[in-house]
C-alpha cells in the first residue's frame, strides 16, 4: 500500500486543494494530512494570536471533513523552521511515506524551509512535490516582454485577467474517500502558549465562524446578493459592503479559484457589473503582491521596494506611536478604525489606508512599525498584502501612491462615514456628540468632552512630510 502525505500550510480546506488532490490522485494510496505548530516561527513573523486561534478553530472543522474521507490529520510540533524539515522527514519515515505534497509559499523563509525539506526527504527516499495553489495565477508566470516582473499593477492586471478568463478558474473536484488509513488523527491543539487572541471568544465566533463550509457559504451569499453593489459600497465601513473573506483566504479555508469562479459564474448569469469587475480587481491585487514577493524578495526583509526611500528621516516617538495604536489620535475615523481592529481583529480596507497614511505621513513614523502592529493584531494578517498596503500608503513601494498624495483624515471621515455611524460604534466617547463628529474640536473646545484633541495639525504635518520627501528627491538628484 502506497502512503502519501499532504502537508497543510495556508490551505486549510479539503476542496480545491491542489496538494491534497495530488496526494489523492492515486486511488489506491492511503493519504494523511499534517499541520505543523511552529511557535518560534510564528513569533518571528509577528503572527497574531487571533489568527492562530482562527487557524486552530478551522483545523477542528477540517478534521471532520477529512475524517469523512478516511484521511487522518496529524499534528507536528516543531519549535521553528530550523527544525521543522528534519521533524517532518522523521515523521514521514516513521509512517512509511512514499510521497509528500505541499502547496508553495513564496516568502523567503518558507522557500528556504522547503528547500531543506526537499533535501532531507530525498535522503530518506521520499518524494517531495510542491504545487502552485495560493494564487489564481502562479507568481513568476506573468512577465513583461523583457522577461522581467511587473512592478506596476495596471499592466499586471491586464495580462492576469486574460489568463484568468482563458482558464475559467474551475475549482478542483473534491477528493474521493480513501479505502483505508495508515494512521490515527492526532489531538488537535485548542491553543498554543504565547498566542492568546486579543479578541473575545464570543466576538470571534460571531464575526469569524471557522471552517471551509462557512467560507463557501459566505462566498455564496456575497456572490449571490452583494457583489453587484460592491464597487459603490466597498468604501463605506458602516455598511456590509465587502465580502469579509480575507481571513478565510489568508489561511486557505477558501481558494482564490473558488472566489473567481463564483464571480465569473455570477457574470455569466447576470452580466458584467462594476461590482464584479472591481471585486475581481481586488483579487488581482492579492496575486500581485504575492508576485512582488517573488520578484523582489527584499520586501520580505523589512526593506522598502524603492531603495532610495530607506533614507527618509522617520521620527522616533514612542508616545505618538502608542496613541496611534490605542486609537487616541484625536481624529475620530482613525481612532474608530484602530479600535475596530482591537475589538474584532480586522479592519475595513479603506480604513487600513487611512490609518496607515496617518502614521506614515501625518506622524512621519516609520511604516514598518505599523506594518508589524497590524500583523500582530489582524486575523487576516498576510505578509504580501500587509507589506504591499503599507508601502503603498507610505509611498515607499512599487506602484505606490505618489508621495504628495496625503489623505486628510477629516475629509476621509466626511466622505466615507458621513453620518458618523461607524465612528459612534467604535468611539463611545462621541456616541451622543451632537457637533461635528468628524472634527469634534475643530470649532473650539467642548467642555466635558472625554475625547482627545488632535495630536497633530494635519496641514502642518503634511508640509513636514512633503519637505522630507522633497529633500530625499533633491539628494538623489
Amino acid at each position: 500500500m502506497r502512503r502519501h502525505l499532504a502537508w497543510l500550510r495556508t490551505d486549510l480546506r479539503s476542496i480545491d486543494n491542489t496538494a491534497l488532490s495530488a496526494a489523492c490522485a492515486d486511488r489506491d494510496a492511503a493519504v494523511a494530512c499534517v499541520y505543523a505548530v511552529t511557535p518560534g516561527q510564528w513569533r518571528s513573523h509577528d503572527v497574531a494570536g487571533v489568527r492562530i486561534d482562527f487557524e486552530l478553530r478551522t483545523l477542528r472543522e477540517l478534521d471532520r471533513a477529512l475524517k469523512a474521507l478516511n484521511i487522518p490529520l496529524l499534528v507536528l510540533h516543531s519549535p521553528d523552521f530550523s527544525t521543522l524539515p528534519a521533524d517532518l522527514a522523521a515523521l514521514a519515515v516513521h509512517h512509511g511515506i512514499d510521497e509528500v505534497h505541499a502547496n508553495r509559499q513564496y516568502e523567503v523563509n518558507e522557500i528556504a524551509r522547503d528547500r531543506q525539506a526537499t533535501t532531507l526527504l530525498a535522503r530518506a527516499g521520499i518524494g517531495f512535490y510542491l504545487h502552485h495553489d495560493q494564487c489564481a495565477v502562479p507568481p513568476g508566470t506573468l512577465t513583461k516582454a523583457d522577461g522581467g516582473f511587473y512592478s506596476v499593477f495596471t499592466p499586471f492586471k491586464r495580462v492576469w485577467l486574460q489568463r484568468v478568463l482563458a482558464s475559467g478558474m474551475k475549482p478542483l473536484p473534491a477528493p474521493q474517500p480513501r479505502r483505508q488509513a495508515y494512521a490515527a488523527s492526532d489531538p488537535r491543539p485548542a491553543a498554543v502558549a504565547g498566542f492568546a487572541s486579543h479578541v473575545e471568544p464570543e466576538t470571534a465566533a460571531l464575526w469569524w465562524p471557522a471552517g471551509e463550509d462557512e467560507a463557501l457559504a459566505r462566498l455564496a451569499r456575497f456572490a449571490g446578493t452583494a457583489i453587484d453593489a460592491y464597487e459603490r459600497r466597498r468604501d463605506i465601513p458602516s455598511q456590509p459592503g465587502t465580502s469579509r473573506l480575507s481571513p478565510y483566504l489568508a489561511i486557505g479555508a477558501v481558494s482564490p479559484r473558488q472566489c473567481l469562479n463564483a464571480a465569473l459564474q455570477h457574470q455569466a448569469r447576470h452580466g458584467e457589473s462594476s461590482g464584479t469587475t472591481q471585486w475581481i480587481a481586488e483579487l488581482a491585487w492579492r496575486d500581485f503582491y504575492k508576485h512582488v514577493l517573488v520578484g523582489w524578495p527584499q520586501v520580505c526583509r523589512h526593506r522598502p521596494f524603492r531603495a532610495e526611500t530607506a533614507a527618509l528621516p522617520w521620527r522616533h516617538d514612542d508616545a505618538d506611536f502608542r496613541r496611534w495604536c490605542e486609537g487616541r489620535t484625536g481624529f475620530p475615523l482613525v481612532d474608530a478604525a484602530m479600535r475596530q481592529m482591537l475589538r474584532v481583529g480586522w479592519m475595513h480596507n479603506r480604513l487600513r489606508m487611512v490609518t496607515a497614511m496617518f502614521l506614515a505621513k501625518d506622524l512621519l513614523l516609520d511604516w514598518r512599525l505599523g506594518e508589524r502592529y497590524f500583523m500582530q493584531h489582524l486575523i487576516d494578517g498576510d505578509l504580501a498584502a500587509n507589506n504591499g498596503g503599507w508601502q503603498w500608503s507610505a509611498s515607499t513601494g512599487n506602484d505606490a501612491v505618489p508621495y504628495f498624495r496625503i489623505f486628510n483624515p477629516v475629509s476621509q471621515s466626511r466622505k466615507f462615514d458621513p453620518d458618523g455611524k461607524f465612528i459612534r460604534e467604535y468611539v463611545p466617547e462621541l456616541g451622543d456628540f451632537d457637533g461635528d463628529i468628524h472634527d469634534p474640536h475643530g470649532r473650539g473646545e467642548h467642555p466635558g468632552l472625554a475625547y482627545p484633541s488632535p495630536m497633530v495639525d494635519h496641514a502642518a504635518a503634511r508640509e513636514r512630510t512633503l519637505l522630507a520627501f522633497k529633500s530625499l528627491r533633491r539628494h538623489d538628484a
